[in-house]
């Protein structure tokens, strides 16, 4: 399944298991069936088959349940300057490092859009999200399989916008100059435009001059200023709206 394809199900202890998983980010088939059906297992482990069959489900390695994203789980591996690094789509596991990463980056407050994606992830407590009101991708990069990078998008499930997703990109500052944010921002926009959208954006302090200029080099261009929106150290600051078409 992709995170493009409608929600329907027609049967409503199927909606609520997929919920209930969708959720979680990743659970264990009997917590999930003690959860949403604990006097019927067999009816559990029929509608959990039935969402597998028709793409819903999937399981982890370790056999857990979660949603199913289509996404090239091949990981691209790369050796630039002495550093070998992964670019491959996050699983659930990577919640703890995507958070973490999310949390350095966005410490000195110039990247207020991250910065609120990270709180939302670590409220939720799940990475991937497809329901009735928004779709959110992540893929990251690892070094000896730990995050230092990420690429999020997130789109709402609302068809006046459906052609639009917004997109975070970051790198710990250990690991830039090697490429790193230039390989997960094509990796999330070859994504995003084989899902169908046709365009891609984010909003950053025009005060991140760095951002500004790296997004630009890769073929972003700037929309729209949005005089004071933010206040950051007691100091009224612009927002800079950047855009690339597909």
């Amino acid at each position: 399944m992709t995170l493009r394809r409608p929600l329907s199900f027609d049967h409503d202890d199927r909606r609520t298991i997929y919920e209930y998983v969708e959720e979680q980010g990743a659970v264990d088939a009997d917590a999930a069936q003690t959860e949403c059906l604990p006097r019927d297992p067999g009816g559990f482990r029929h509608h959990v088959a039935i969402l597998r069959r028709n793409g819903y489900f999937e399981r982890t390695d370790d056999d857990l349940l979660r949603v199913a994203i289509d996404a090239d789980e091949v990981a691209e591996e790369y050796d630039r300057d002495e550093l070998s690094f992964s670019v491959r789509p996050a699983r659930q596991a990577d919640l703890t490092g995507i958070v973490g990463a999310m949390g350095q980056v966005v410490e000195d407050g110039s990247y207020i859009v991250a910065e609120t994606v990270a709180q939302e992830v670590d409220h939720d407590q799940a990475l991937l999200r497809h329901n009735e009101l928004e779709s959110r991708m992540f893929f990251v990069a690892t070094v000896d399989d730990e995050v230092v990078g990420w690429v999020h998008l997130r789109s709402p499930e609302l068809a006046k916008l459906a052609h639009t997703a917004e997109l975070t990109v970051g790198v710990l500052e250990e690991y830039r100059g090697h490429g790193i944010g230039s390989h997960l921002l094509q990796r999330g926009l070859q994504w995003a435009g084989s899902r169908g959208y046709e365009k891609v954006y984010q909003s950053i302090p025009a005060t991140n001059e760095k951002a500004i200029s790296f997004l630009e080099g890769h073929g972003w261009a700037v929309e729209a200023v949005r005089e004071g929106h933010y206040v950051i150290d007691g100091e009224y600051v612009d927002e800079a709206m950047l855009a690339v078409e597909l």
